[in-house]
């Protein structure tokens, strides 16, 4: 428990940290928005001229989602959530700097986007929500199955219409670039959103049922009867349904039953139904 709970926190700062760096070296040089609640913490700071710093509006914006998610989803997932949030408000100010490495809009959403989603996708992957926007995909996901990526999307795009109207539609299309960026690379690294149906044929079902409950917690169907068409010889087909995460653990777990087993994995879009999620 102390270890998760410290992999917790090294998200927390790891995300923080990446986000100022992108605010103050590729955003802000390049007049580009970033995607989320920090996008949205951009266009209020610069609506009010100003004089509500991108830092204070991203700590204001972000309040009623984490009272939500301490409601809808866990209490840890919120305190960990807000660490993620303050400390990357608080790091903002701290490296903000005058050295500008390019004005190329183009570059600065690009790197910036890549930036911001390998912090969201990482923090996401340790259990650390990032602000609203991650709130809100997470809800999505565990009522409809749907993928953060897509969801950030979605709601990305009335940001990039303020970013529009404020520096101009060329900066705008140069936003959606890093947005969509973004939006890759959170898949990319958010692996345990990602879901995968694993087929395994095997002579030991039930040794084999066994063993991936007590590795992985995930149900596994068996189908009977069936035969090896060289062989001829009798096996039993099993269906289970992972986390692109998992896979590495469940190759231990039927090595470990059956070395001679044969498996093949492939993607899936979302599950209908129950499947088991680990606590937040």
């Amino acid at each position: 428990m102390k270890n998760r709970y410290t992999s917790r926190v090294g998200g927390a700062v790891f995300y923080a940290v990446i986000v100022a760096v992108a605010m103050n070296y590729f955003w802000r040089p390049g007049h580009i928005y970033s995607s989320g609640f920090t996008g949205f913490a951009q266009l209020v700071s610069t609506l009010t001229g100003g004089k509500i710093s991108v830092a204070l509006a991203l700590a204001l914006v972000n309040l009623p989602m984490l009272a939500i998610a301490w409601i809808k989803l866990s209490w840890r997932f919120a305190t960990f959530t807000t660490l993620a949030v303050l400390l990357s408000a608080a790091l903002m100010p701290v490296f903000d700097t005058s050295r500008i490495l390019t004005t190329d809009p183009l570059i600065n959403a690009m790197f910036g986007g890549a930036l911001n989603g390998m912090a969201v996708g990482t923090a996401l992957r340790y259990g650390v929500g990032t602000g609203g926007l991650d709130v809100i995909g997470m809800l999505l996901k565990k009522k409809f199955g749907f993928k953060m990526g897509p969801v950030n999307l979605a709601v990305n795009a009335l940001i990039m219409v303020g970013a529009g109207l404020t520096y101009g539609w060329k900066f705008a299309l140069y936003s959606i670039v890093g947005v969509i960026i973004s939006s890759r690379m959170i898949d990319a690294f958010y692996t345990r959103q990602q879901q995968m149906q694993v087929m395994i044929i095997t002579t030991k079902p039930d040794e084999m049922v066994q063993g991936i409950y007590e590795k992985m917690r995930r149900g596994v169907t068996i189908i009977n009867d069936a035969r090896g068409g060289y062989t001829g010889e009798g096996r039993s087909v099993l269906l289970t349904v992972i986390t692109q995460q998992e896979r590495y653990e469940l190759r231990e777990a039927i090595k470990l039953v059956d070395e001679k087993a044969f498996s093949s994995t492939w993607k899936i879009e979302h599950t209908v139904g129950k499947f088991y999620e680990p606590e937040l």
